[in-house]
């Protein structure tokens, strides 16, 4: 089985190409340069593999929450590809994809991921490790770093993505557990989303290009003047 993966939730661009299971991948921090490197990176990747896109067997997407801008770039881009080749898509969370890294990498059994939101939020889910694979432990929410529900099942976690650069203290605070390691610069990368697709796509839970969306988790981009008047007062307090 042939699959590309594409993600762009984030200030990083990384795309993935599984050949029956050997894995070839571009990642590089590209910022608002996402929208002309992605393009790019994919040529090379696919050149690297002798690979012609319709030789594709089906695509994966980052499908965030992350950077609203970030997060359109990279499902519309890879809609588009699937529309025009008629291939299925399998959506896959940048958090679920931040927690298989740090699995991968460490060996954790659980795993807490976290990306700034901003307007003094987070997006967060926790996973544990199953079968090597992160499954989620609820549903991923955005809200502020104190009040994101109970605490976490008690165990060994890791820590994962930005958001744990800024809130640390505020999760650890909340979630009720010490995480080790830490690691805020931790980013999605593309090679992780497939590593997570493969079951699910050969259990045909893949979707039509048609029906990819992203995953927002909000409406709204930046707080009202009102609510930064507000958060300034309750900085000064």
């Amino acid at each position: 089985m042939k699959l590309l993966a594409v993600d762009t939730a984030t200030e990083a661009c990384s795309v993935a190409l599984d050949l029956d299971g050997a894995v070839l991948q571009r990642f590089e921090v590209a910022g608002r340069e996402q929208s002309a490197r992605l393009p790019q990176m994919l040529q090379e990747l696919l050149a690297e593999a002798g690979v012609l896109p319709g030789q594709l067997d089906g695509l994966v997407c980052g499908v965030g929450p992350g950077s609203f801008s970030g997060v359109r770039i990279g499902v519309a881009y890879v809609k588009g590809l699937a529309l025009g080749l008629d291939r299925p898509v399998l959506p896959v969370s940048s958090l679920a994809m931040l927690a298989q890294g740090a699995i991968r990498r460490y060996g954790v059994a659980g795993v807490l991921a976290a990306l700034d939101a901003r307007m003094a939020e987070v997006y967060f889910c926790a996973y544990a490790a199953v079968d090597g694979l992160a499954q989620p432990l609820g549903e991923a929410v955005v809200a502020p770093p104190s009040r994101l529900g109970p605490p976490v099942p008690p165990g060994e976690y890791a820590a994962v993505g930005g958001g744990w650069i800024d809130h640390g203290e505020a999760l650890r605070a909340c979630l009720g557990v010490v995480p080790v390691p830490v690691d805020g610069a931790a980013l999605p990368h593309a090679a992780d989303a497939l590593a997570l697709a493969r079951p699910e796509i050969a259990a045909g839970r893949a979707l039509a290009a048609g029906e990819l969306q992203p995953l927002y988790l909000r409406n709204r981009v930046a707080l009202t003047q009102a609510e930064q008047e507000a958060a300034r007062r309750h900085r000064t307090i």
